[in-house]
């Protein structure tokens, strides 16, 4: 019995990535429309002036005072700018993890499938090359130089193909695979990672700002009762400065490197099942080459014995002949298929990682 290795890893790789499903370029517009629009409405808050009003008694004694103006902060406009700056890299990120994660999620599938479509290539082939043989074979039996009993024996093999066949057929069906990137598996999660480090310190800017500010007040004042003067115009500064600042400061670097380094081993982020899958296609390969190499002494046995045959002059040799041909055929399939699995795993693990 032949084993498919790839479809025990493939439920692991599923399991490991069911909190993030698959994204496509919809999602990501969507998800970017919204970060966005929240960004502009923090903006906009952020960068226009603040009006006040209301009554003040500057000292006991005097009379009331009715005020109003407006205020803003220097740093409130430093704020806005950099709001935008933490979503656009907010946005990038998100693209740059959907596409590293659907490429990991559906890795395992896309291979299988390559790997399907390959086969039913290779059972079309034997399925003519049986045909062949069967023909050959009616004539010999009409011309009574072969017994139905071989000709059975083939289109028994002939039944095996079908149902390999129907059996492929199905499995293609059974598997989605989305459009998935051109570019390396590799340059993906480094795309997601410098994109990790590009957010942190966009947001790292940002929280710097709550350090220090410098608020510009403008407005009237006018006294209450009595009313001896006209509105009066008036103005202030105020500089504000956090004296912890270098040790906040030295928090927020800290806090960046172990957001960094927590990514890197965090289970089911995108870093750390590439890992994975990486540990299962190089499972996948040792045992295809294990399968491989049992399907090719067989070939082998298979050749050495249809050698020793020859041309077949009698009738038993050439029943033993078409059997020793037809089961040929079947592990042709076979050895096609495994040659081009380990060649495929080959392939993709030097071009991802």
């Amino acid at each position: 019995m032949f084993v498919n290795p790839w479809k025990w890893v493939m439920p692991a790789v599923l399991f490991l990535t069911l909190p993030s499903l698959a994204q496509n370029q919809t999602d990501s517009l969507a998800y970017c429309s919204y970060v966005m629009a929240q960004a502009e409405a923090q903006r906009d808050l952020l960068r226009t002036p603040a009006a006040f009003g209301g009554f003040t008694q500057p000292e006991t004694g005097l009379p009331m005072q009715v005020v109003g103006g407006a205020s803003l902060g220097l740093s409130a406009v430093r704020k806005a700018g950099l709001t935008m700056a933490v979503a656009r890299n907010n946005c990038e990120l998100y693209k740059a993890t959907a596409a590293a994660e659907q490429d990991v999620q559906y890795a395992i599938s896309s291979l299988e499938q390559e790997a399907l479509r390959n086969r039913l290539a290779l059972i079309d082939e034997a399925s003519q090359s049986l045909e062949a043989l069967i023909e050959k074979t009616s004539k010999m039996v009409e011309a009574r130089n072969a017994t139905r009993l071989m000709l059975f024996n083939l289109q028994t093999t002939k039944i095996k193909l079908e149902a390999d066949r129907t059996d492929t057929l199905s499995k293609i069906s059974a598997i989605y695979v989305p459009p998935l990137s051109d570019k390396p598996l590799k340059d993906l999660v480094t795309q997601k990672q410098n994109g990790e480090t590009n957010e942190q310190k966009a947001l790292d800017k940002l929280n710097r700002q709550n350090n220090w500010d410098v608020a510009l007040s403008v407005g009237v004042h006018q006294q209450v009762n009595p009313a001896a003067y006209g509105p009066q115009p008036y103005g202030a500064v105020s500089v504000s400065y956090n004296l912890a600042s270098h040790s906040i400061n030295r928090h927020l670097d800290r806090a960046a490197e172990s957001y960094s380094e927590w990514k890197k081993v965090q289970e089911g982020d995108v870093v750390r099942n590439s890992e994975v899958l990486k540990q299962q296609l190089l499972a996948a390969l040792a045992v295809e080459e294990g399968r491989l190499k049992s399907l090719q002494d067989e070939s082998a046995e298979i050749d050495k014995n249809l050698r020793a045959i020859g041309e077949p002059d009698t009738s038993a040799a050439f029943d033993f002949h078409s059997q020793l041909t037809a089961t040929q055929l079947l592990l042709q399939v076979e050895t096609g298929d495994a040659t081009f699995r380990l060649s495929h795993l080959h392939e993709y693990l030097a071009k991802n990682y």
